[in-house]
């Protein structure tokens, strides 16, 4: 190991445990910061810009996650050994080749893609392309522009409904519309070829609806070898039952029953393996996370139902990551070294054998219009589960709301009920205005 202080070039034989920057502010980061502060070898944790909760597993920097200047001056200055990025946009703007290009940072690792790598949740048409090419089970689609409007509406006529629509670019999580019948998907699609996204959707993906349950899988890869990590099961809708708009997600749940390990072989020998060796065949740079939503599909040609990609992400979930975190036993900074490193293979990855359960408090009015600031009571009084920030700020050293998605509580549990009821309860805790959270996660497995 490298002593502390000395120069990060040194990268061969580990990475010395010094500080670590952990880029972002919501409820992920919160996960990530709690994980990585209970590293042996993290010797401090900053978290730029970070949250109330950050604040109390590291030190909160006020600096803007994208804000390549800004944070290139604070990682110099306070000699920091690792910077791990939690959200996308830094990474589809490009910081790991921003710091690759910096003769000054060059040698100070970046978990997280090139921003040739971070195309594949940037572009949803490049995704579909990839998976194409590289044989890996995903729907039929076509991508239309606002030039090729009548031929997308003709395309949408050789579909089955309901009909599926997304924005190519980046719309956090809100780019996707599920569309019962033929009159509303052409409508959509007009609006969307229009600018309802902005440029987000000056290029939309119509593709096949697919039925069946989805299912989240995550891997770090080092760009060839990749550890795969928990998996868990979102629930994006803003109502009970699955009802009501899309949000960022109301809570997830880990393990997955139907993920069984035949599951995950095929997950594995179809998906998995193809895409990191398919990163690796089009000379893309890829060290970092890869999310792959994935579905269970049950309307296949054979009818039997078999594991398809929704979409990629090129980072971890949320609230995925407030119930994968909580199961990932294995240090998480010794994996993180072996993706900078090349060395991913010789590190170990153990699950806990517990279910994990995330409930999301969000503000009343999400995923509309909403107020903030409002005061958060009772956090202190959560017993056994886990409290993570999304969307919270520290105003005259109160913590009071500061998103939509403002706090998750995370539990573990024997089983799936047991975790849930945990959550359930001690969600009830916690106290401000307009809170709202939905009580059926995990139901419907």
């Amino acid at each position: 190991m490298i002593d502390n202080g000395k120069n990060p070039s040194h990268l061969g034989e580990g990475l010395g445990e010094g500080p670590i920057l952990l880029l972002g502010s919501g409820g992920r980061e919160h996960a990530l910061a709690w994980k990585i502060a209970q590293s042996e070898k993290c010797e401090k944790l900053y978290i730029a810009p970070g949250n109330a909760g950050t604040a109390t597993v590291g030190e909160n920097v006020n600096i803007k996650a994208d804000d390549f200047e800004a944070i290139k001056v604070f990682v110099l200055r306070n000699r920091i050994q690792m910077v791990v990025v939690g959200p996308e946009d830094p990474l589809v703007k490009g910081i790991y080749d921003y710091f690759k290009n910096d003769s000054e940072l060059k040698d100070i690792p970046v978990i997280g893609p090139s921003k040739a790598g971070a195309v594949l949740e940037g572009s949803k048409d490049f995704a579909k392309g990839f998976m194409q090419r590289h044989n890996i089970p995903t729907a039929a689609y076509q991508t239309f522009t606002g030039e090729s409007l009548a031929e997308g509406k003709a395309f949408l006529k050789t579909l089955q409904p309901p009909y599926v629509l997304k924005a190519d670019g980046l719309c956090a999580g809100k780019g996707v519309l599920i569309l019962p019948t033929l009159e509303e998907a052409e409508k959509e699609l007009e609006e969307m070829l229009g600018g309802m996204f902005g440029n987000a959707s000056s290029r939309v993906v119509i593709e096949e609806f697919m039925s069946g349950i989805e299912c989240s899988v995550f891997v770090l890869t080092d760009g060839k070898d990749y550890k795969i990590l928990p998996e868990a099961k979102d629930y994006k809708r803003i109502g009970e039952g699955d009802t009501g708009l899309n949000t960022g997600g109301m809570g997830s749940v880990s393990p997955v029953p139907f993920a069984t390990t035949e599951w995950m072989k095929k997950v594995e020998d179809r998906i998995i393996r193809p895409t990191v060796e398919g990163l690796a065949a089009d000379g893309i740079d890829y060290k970092g996370f890869i999310f792959f939503g994935l579905i269970n599909r049950t309307n296949t040609p054979t009818g039997e139902p078999e594991p398809y990609v929704i979409e990629y992400n090129v980072r971890m979930g949320d609230p995925e990551t407030e119930t994968v975190m909580l199961r990932l036993k294995s240090d998480i900074v010794d994996l993180f070294e072996g993706v900078a490193t090349g060395t991913l293979a010789q590190r170990k990855v153990e699950f806990d054998d517990r279910s994990a359960v995330c409930v999301m408090l969000v503000s009343g009015g999400y995923p509309g219009s909403y107020q903030k600031g409002y005061p958060i009571t009772g956090i202190d009084q959560v017993e056994g589960s886990v409290v993570f920030h999304a969307g919270t700020a520290l105003k005259d050293k109160e913590v009071v709301t500061n998103g939509g998605r403002v706090i998750a509580v995370s539990s573990y549990g024997a089983n799936k009920a047991d975790a849930l009821q945990k959550s359930f309860t001690e969600a009830q805790k916690i106290q401000f205005k307009d809170k709202y959270f939905r009580r059926d996660i995990g139901a419907d497995l």
